[in-house]
């Protein structure tokens, strides 16, 4: 069968798997992302699927289905819907196609999750300084959320009063609430000035704990907290207890299976946002955690970044409650790949999903703690749900949604890069080579850099790679250091060292393919990334004139308006550059980009969204105008109603036309010349 190239258009038709959750039957139930192109957005539907990958098909018939969770007992599965505006819950019986609305919609659920003996709901929703929900509709109306009156403008007092992808606060805090199946009655359990994430049932379904970022000085600004503790509430009493010590930032938490203790998925945060999740223990009474696998040098969870993954990290660690001794299992990020570990009490730490260029990002225990089923990118095709045996190691694909479009392309597939870098360090990366025409080609190549820069690429399918290498150009991505997957003193060592290290790693890494490869032209090499890929795109075209071409996304220009205008300005401007403008602003300056503009000769091309508060549209503006004002090749587009995210979950027809400027782009400046060898 003949295959054609991929193409930016071909987002359109891709599928993409996530959220799978198992019962005690063996019913394995999922979300199917797809695009309706005419109406350009995203539409949600839960399938089911037997283990054995059988009986493929639509569990629920909703348009914006998502967050399966199936009861202890197996005969209703619980998940929201997006109607009006909001997320309610709804139930359906894996034996009867009619749905039931629990909850509705105006509740405005974020999360939620079943009690362990079935007969409660707890989930989360957003209320006025800990009022009513109902109180907390009529103040929205009204203006009270947002202190906004027709004579004034919004009125706001804490530190950070925006966030990416949710804007300026609205004045709500979400809090926690109990659903009663058997009546349908809602109590609301937590209230304050402060927020509740990620509720965790208790074994014996008497108490919840939760994570909560709060001060012990109601005055103190919560967003000058880098740490999250887990509380815990008594339903029958209301009473709330502090059960971690505010040494850590939690992210995710789970019950020991005797109900003592909590393990706990979290980063002391010595290095900033460079700091490894680690985990460790901590009684149920409270106390100081004890961290248990120290040994383990590995970043726990998902840090690998790409365009084909479509839904939140699951619920971790998921313990394995047959065994009398904690058995943890976690996702770690390792090595250019991400894969389930199993971690016992003594410490062994191993992987259960084998090795291979692969990125697991979901991932669901059976009941029996027998089987895993995760959702998994691999080097050739998009995510698909695969089952694990525990045991064995056997693993077998459940779900073929992508195989029928795919099967029509030409999908290339990446080849391990690895180096060391010129100070010693271990240097990964990939290079994905285009369909060559002929044996003495030489064909451009385009460097790719990361965010983060405490993320990880892997060598999985990327639509956006795979675009690229389809006109015909070979396609670098490296982690440098700073970079998750390769160890705590690699993650942090960028830190402090903006332009340091990490640009050497870059460059060593393009020298180091050019020397061992035979089909790439030196002469025509482009550059391009994304938030700090793109600041480092940036600084990188303005110390060196080696890139014929380059393209800036969501990039940082400026350190010194990047402190005040991002949501995370302080945190990562104070960890990344090590100083703020107020002390340290030559140094802030010296390390900006836009100080060094004036010299950039490279052609470059900038793309923001405009609704970006990671990286504020400004730093975009702020280099554009400068390069116009010396006579430099540049151009800006700016996407409305586009946040930090628009390349993985923007406007389906935005994310198309990036990739097509992108190609656009490149072409203009790196097809010319095109010669052999």
């Amino acid at each position: 069968m003949n295959r054609r190239p991929i193409l930016p258009e071909d987002l359109y038709h891709y599928r993409w798997v996530s959220q799978p959750v198992i019962n005690v039957d063996g019913q394995v139930a999922y979300v199917e992302q797809t695009i309706d192109k005419q109406k350009n957005e995203y539409q949600t539907q839960i399938r089911g699927v037997s283990l054995d990958g059988s009986g493929d098909k639509p569990l629920t018939d909703g348009l914006k289905d998502s967050s399966p969770a199936w009861s202890p007992d197996g005969t209703q599965l619980a998940f929201l819907r997006l109607e009006s505006g909001g997320k309610g819950l709804w139930t359906i019986s894996p034996n009867d196609t009619t749905v039931v609305n629990r909850i509705s919609p105006e509740r405005k659920l974020s999360q939620f999750v079943w009690s362990p003996d079935g007969k409660y709901i707890a989930f989360t929703s957003k209320v006025v300084r800990g009022k009513e929900e109902a109180k907390a509709d009529e103040a929205s109306k009204t203006g009270e959320s947002s202190k906004v009156s027709p004579l004034r403008g919004k009125v706001f007092e804490r530190t950070t009063p925006k966030a990416e992808g949710s804007g300026w606060w609205d004045g709500l805090y979400s809090h926690l609430f109990v659903y009663e199946i058997g009546n349908g009655t809602i109590t609301q359990v937590t209230s304050g000035h402060w927020n509740v994430t990620a509720p965790v049932w208790s074994p014996d379904s008497l108490s919840i704990s939760f994570i909560s970022k709060q001060g012990q000085d109601e005055e103190l600004d919560a967003d000058l907290l880098y740490f999250a503790d887990v509380h815990t509430v008594r339903l029958q009493s209301g009473k709330i207890c502090k059960v971690t010590d505010s040494t850590l930032l939690v992210s995710q938490f789970a019950y020991s299976p005797d109900g003592q203790h909590l393990i706990l998925i979290a980063s002391d945060r010595e290095y900033g946002s460079g700091s490894h999740n680690r985990l460790y223990e901590v009684p149920l009474s409270g106390g100081i955690p004890k961290q248990l696998a120290s040994e383990i040098d590995m970043q726990l969870g998902n840090a690998a970044l790409g365009d084909m993954k479509a839904a939140s990290p699951s619920p971790s660690p998921l313990m394995d409650h047959r065994l009398a001794k904690r058995t943890a299992y976690v996702l770690g990020t390792h090595g250019g790949s991400v894969d389930v570990y199993r971690i016992t009490e003594n410490g062994h730490c191993q992987s259960v999903t084998g090795n291979g260029e692969k990125d697991v990002y979901q991932y669901t225990l059976s009941p029996d703690g027998k089987t895993l089923v995760i959702g998994a990118l691999t080097e050739d095709r998009p995510g698909e749900l695969y089952r694990v045996d525990i045991d064995s190691g056997d693993m077998i694909r459940l779900t073929q949604r992508n195989d029928e479009f795919i099967a029509e392309l030409q999908v290339n597939v990446p080849e391990r890069v690895e180096f060391t870098s010129s100070d010693g360090w271990p240097i990964q990366g990939w290079l994905l080579k285009p369909v060559m025409n002929g044996p003495n080609l030489k064909v451009p190549m385009i460097l790719q850099i990361h965010g983060g820069p405490h993320a990880m690429y892997t060598g999985t399918f990327s639509h956006e790679m795979q675009t690229l290498a389809a006109q015909g150009y070979a396609v670098l991505w490296v982690n440098p250091r700073g970079s998750m997957g390769y160890g705590q003193e690699f993650a942090r060592a960028c830190r402090g060292d903006f332009a340091g290290g990490d640009f050497r790693d870059l460059l060593e890494a393009v020298d180091h393919v050019l020397a061992t490869t035979d089909f790439l032209d030196e002469t025509r090499l482009g550059i391009g990334g994304g938030s700090y890929g793109g600041v480092m795109t940036n600084w990188i075209v303005a110390h060196t004139n080696r890139f014929k071409a380059a393209v800036t996304q969501r990039c940082i220009s400026n350190w010194l308006s990047m402190y005040g205008t991002s949501d995370i300005g302080i945190s990562y401007v104070e960890g990344v550059i090590g100083g703020n403008p107020a002390e340290h602003a030559d140094l802030l300056w010296s390390r900006s980009p836009l100080a060094h503009a004036h010299k950039i000769e490279t052609p470059l091309l900038i793309m923001h969204g405009e609704q970006d508060y990671r990286t504020p549209i400004g730093q975009a503006e702020e280099l554009y105008t400068t390069l116009k004002r010396y006579g430099k090749t540049t151009k800006l587009i700016r996407y409305p109603g586009s946040n930090h995210s628009l390349l993985k979950s923007g406007k389906p027809s935005l994310r198309v036309d990036s990739f097509e400027q992108v190609n656009a782009w490149f072409n203009q400046y790196l097809k010319n010349g095109e010669s052999g060898a």
